[in-house]
């Protein structure tokens, strides 16, 4: 974490700030306003009280607090402050089209308004008062008390001083590969420790409040992107990790991939029976089944467009046990299950663990892996207290370290620790991801029901194994705030207060191009993404295209694309569907232009046979430090191409029964 700022936001900065806040989400004019959300103003939520905290907090880096103030003085300096709002709104355009620093500032900015504008929670009684205006329902169960869901995995917590712990193994991590590993090896009879960076959250803690789910169940709130700033990025935090808080597709390794791992990159046994083994018992373990999908709204669109276009559409299958299911509280899981149907890592592996004897630490970072003569000797770590935000020094001696930190930080530590080889954090794959959103006659509760449960491969192999997924998305409102296209503060109401009739279609792409992640001066790490390779634009185009169609094909009388300058079709217009679905094929992706999203992060720590472009052998131990594994999506030769959980814990699983044969 920065420093915190020196100086704070002066008066007329703040009162710019207010203002800029107020332009985005303006008071505007309306008879019939019986929630008073056309009347409500950003500021009337405090929102941008909550921005000027967040920008002094100290978590935002001094160079970017003083790249807003310079952008709030600018702003001042053109008469912002006393204008009217179309006076403000064209002032905003003005500098968001010539000059992109400003884009990217304000850009934020206004992700940050509606973030906060659709998500806050009135302290008096939980739920936005938005809600009501845009159709969300909001928390629809209190969550059970502690003795009804008590927490059944044992923490460890230093006490006193530093904390030094020795184990057989050490796991990295909680989530899809290192909850696999932790589990398998706690019940061959290995004496394992985990330690998680994020807390220790259950159903008694599920709340389903976005923001809370987004400060305490996600990394960096939820908030990180790509260095250029294209490309947003999502991922858990806490004990589970991403299976926590996924949308439990559950998806098998596409065949071809297989074959790619296999032939490629030296992965004995991935075309055969022995993966399937592996993906089969993954399976068994987490209760994958076809009996909780049911299809909400934009599911069914999928399915319906898939019927009418003649192409490929299917149920998709989930990790969820029938039992627990509630299908108006599964569309809530994405802020943590209440229901306690999701079987993450958190209710099967790492129980399984934990009811072997390993031992948990929490709230604890990992900084260094540790090595003596060139193989592994254990972890150098600092756990923060979640209440004071002490730190107190880990250590951790074991032979067999599991790098498991999900592929956003995998890499880091190994940097961090002068290992992994030049390949360490080179090859990352993001599985770039938008939404098109169709308006329907008729009401589509995306909020009720798992976010996914329908989906179409239809171009999962447009090209050489390369292509993507039609999908659906989870029921968020201050996301979706972010993402819907800003002109005018009017208009994004508007938008915003035709969510009940709204279905987002998602595509995802098996990028063939990739990113890299580095490390700053201080070890955090920095995730570049350039998203230029010509493929990859060409797939992310022709899917902007499909949804068009689909949306047409399934009755939809509007279709809105996530470009900042809005792209949008009339079934009673003008233009042809034709037209139209050239038109946003053509339309910029360049940072800032468009919202593209990132929820599956793989390769930056890859295994295979040559260590100058892998940084682990084929069954996940590094080339260059014997005793350390990786044990998540980065060992991913390349993109999956799927929602990558399963696949995940399928290589997790081989590589935790190579290590329990190591030892």
């Amino acid at each position: 974490m920065s420093t915190p700022v020196a100086v704070l936001l002066s008066e007329v900065q703040l009162a710019t700030l207010k203002q800029l806040v107020d332009t985005f989400a303006p008071e505007v004019a309306r008879d019939d306003d019986p929630s008073g959300f056309w009347a409500r103003r950003g500021s009337d939520l405090g929102v941008d009280a909550a921005i000027a905290q967040q920008l002094s907090s100290g978590a935002v880096p001094e160079a970017d607090v003083e790249g807003i103030r310079q952008l709030l003085d600018a702003l001042q300096a053109q008469g912002f402050d006393g204008a009217p709002q179309p006076v403000r709104e064209a002032i905003l355009h003005g500098f968001m089209d010539s000059d992109p620093g400003a884009l990217a500032g304000l850009s934020g900015l206004r992700a940050l308004t509606f973030l906060l504008f659709y998500a806050i929670p009135d302290p008096t009684n939980g739920k936005n008062p938005n809600w009501e205006a845009i159709g969300y329902p909001g928390p629809r169960a209190v969550p059970p008390s502690a003795d009804e869901a008590p927490k059944t995995i044992g923490i460890t917590r230093p006490s006193g001083g530093e904390l030094t712990l020795t184990a057989d193994v050490v796991v990295i991590g909680s989530g899809s590969g290192g909850g696999v590993i932790a589990g398998k090896l706690a019940g061959a009879g290995k004496d394992v420790v985990v330690l998680e960076a994020g807390g220790y959250y259950n159903e008694s803690d599920f709340n389903q409040l976005e923001l809370w789910a987004y400060q305490n169940l996600y990394r960096a709130g939820g908030l990180a992107q790509t260095a250029e700033g294209q490309v947003a990025l999502m991922t858990g935090s806490n004990l589970g990790g991403g299976s926590t808080v996924n949308w439990t597709n559950c998806l098998r390794t596409y065949d071809w991939v297989r074959e790619e791992w296999e032939q490629t990159y030296g992965l004995e046994g991935l075309s055969g029976a022995a993966y399937d083994r592996h993906l089969d018992e993954v399976s068994k373990r987490i209760g994958v089944t076809d009996q909780c999908s049911d299809a909400n709204g934009p599911n069914q669109r999928v399915l319906d467009a898939a019927a009418k276009l003649g192409i490929d559409g299917r149920a998709i299958t989930r990790n969820a046990d029938p039992e627990k299911y509630d299908a108006d509280l599964a569309g809530l899981m994405g802020f943590g299950d209440v229901s306690g149907a999701k079987l993450g890592t958190l209710k099967t592996y790492l129980q399984d663990a934990a009811d072997a004897g390993a031992r948990f630490v929490v709230n604890c970072r990992a900084d260094k892996v540790l090595t003596e003569n060139g193989r592994a000797a254990g972890i150098e770590a600092t756990y923060v207290d979640p209440e004071t935000g002490a730190p107190t020094r880990v250590v951790v001696r074991a032979p067999q370290v599991v790098v498991a930190a999900g592929a956003l930080d995998t890499p880091a530590l190994l940097l961090r620790s002068g290992i992994g080889g030049p390949a360490a954090g080179d090859y990352l794959r993001l599985h770039p991801a938008t939404a098109v959103i169709g308006v329907y006659d008729e009401t589509q509760k995306a909020w009720w029901g798992a976010p996914q449960t329908a989906l179409s491969m239809e171009y999962n192999n447009l090209a050489d194994g390369y292509g993507y997924l039609v999908e659906t998305s989870h029921a968020s409102p201050g996301v979706t705030g972010t993402s819907v296209p800003w002109e005018t503060g009017e208009q994004h109401k508007a938008d915003m207060a035709r969510g009940p009739q709204s279905s987002a279609m998602v595509f995802l792409i098996r990028d063939r191009g990739h990113g890299r992640v580095t490390i700053d001066g201080a070890g955090q790490p920095i995730h570049t993404y350039p998203f230029d390779d010509a493929m990859d634009l060409a797939h992310f185009r022709h899917g902007l295209k499909t949804m068009a169609r689909m949306h047409d094909a399934a009755g939809a009388s509007e279709i809105i694309t996530l470009h900042r300058k809005p792209q949008r079709w009339l079934r009673d217009g003008a233009e042809s569907l034709d037209d139209y679905a050239q038109r946003i094929h053509d339309a910029p992706l360049s940072p800032f232009e468009h919202a593209t999203f990132s929820l599956h992060h793989m390769g930056s720590a890859r295994m295979g046979t040559d260590p100058k472009t892998s940084v682990a052998g084929p069954w996940g131990e590094l080339h260059d430090t014997p005793g350390v594994w990786i044990g998540d999506a980065s060992a991913f030769p390349t993109a999956s191409g799927t929602n990558p959980m399963l696949t995940t814990m399928a290589l997790a699983h081989r590589t935790a029964e190579a290590i329990a044969a190591a030892v």
